[in-house]
């Protein structure tokens, strides 16, 4: 049951992404890049097994946690933090010389 309600955790997160990468809007997509880097975070993380109430080493090899997904999920959201910053940065610096947000530069009327 943990896995179905993780999984579609994931999937949700995911689709929320992919929907905000699509907005016009500059803002809008870095927070859907956000959020699909978490959803794949969250990906990596369960390919390492879930068990909750478990204790991380038991006597047999077979039943220690993995520590490489840990690993690339920790170094995926340093790097992760690191290009958000980035991308706001481009974004304020994108909005002080067109004046608007979107992602084309130009602002359509049509509502």
């Amino acid at each position: 049951m943990t896995e179905l309600i993780f999984s579609l955790a994931v999937g949700v997160m995911a689709g929320a992404g992919i929907y905000l990468i699509l907005r016009p809007r500059s803002f809008q997509v870095i927070i859907g890049l956000s959020l699909l880097g978490y959803a794949v975070n969250l990906f990596i993380f369960a390919m390492g097994r879930l068990h909750s109430g478990a204790p991380p080493v038991i006597g047999s090899a077979a039943h220690y946690a993995d520590p490489v997904p840990q690993a690339l999920v920790l170094t995926a959201i340093v790097i992760g933090f690191a290009t958000t910053a980035l991308f706001l940065v481009v974004l304020l610096a994108a909005r002080g010389l067109n004046g608007s947000d979107h992602v084309d530069g130009k602002e359509t009327d049509a509502h």
